[in-house]
């Protein structure tokens, strides 16, 4: 268990450090507000706390509380966040998205730079090779 915990660590920091990636302070106030939000509702302890309140509603309103069955209030609360929810969903899609595009933008850059050096050996090389043979036929 303690291992898990500790590779998840470290990935979080990895990616943190993704020199194709912002992150931190390089974010805006609504960017990491989407991160906090994907994160925390997209957890099982989104799910679990969810199950705990509407387990306590239903029985602290039972017949006698403030919202007794069928629970009109709360199906009321439960349509409010449903409707969040899904703009929710849509700003977390669309900075998943902002991330995808930053990574593939760092990739091709990287691939560019990686093309660049490839050329670069491959001229050196044949410059090697054309000394190394004259110098052969020069000696023959």
């Amino acid at each position: 268990m303690r291992f898990a915990v500790w590779r998840i660590e470290l990935a979080r920091h990895i990616w943190r450090r993704h020199p194709g990636v912002r992150s931190d302070e390089e974010l805006s106030i609504g960017e990491r507000a989407a991160d906090r939000l994907r994160n925390g509702m997209g957890s099982w302890a989104f799910v679990f706390g969810a199950l705990l309140f509407l387990a306590g509603w239903m029985v602290g309103n039972r017949n006698v509380g403030f919202d007794p069955y069928p629970f009109i209030l709360l199906n009321l609360v439960l349509s409010c966040v449903a409707a969040l929810q899904g703009a929710i969903l849509l700003i977390a899609a669309r900075r998943s998205d902002q991330i995808t595009a930053e990574l593939a933008s760092h990739d091709y850059a990287t691939n560019i730079e990686a093309l660049e050096m490839i050329r670069s050996l491959q001229g050196l090389t044949a410059e090697i090779h054309r000394a190394t043979v004259n110098s052969a036929s020069a000696e023959s």
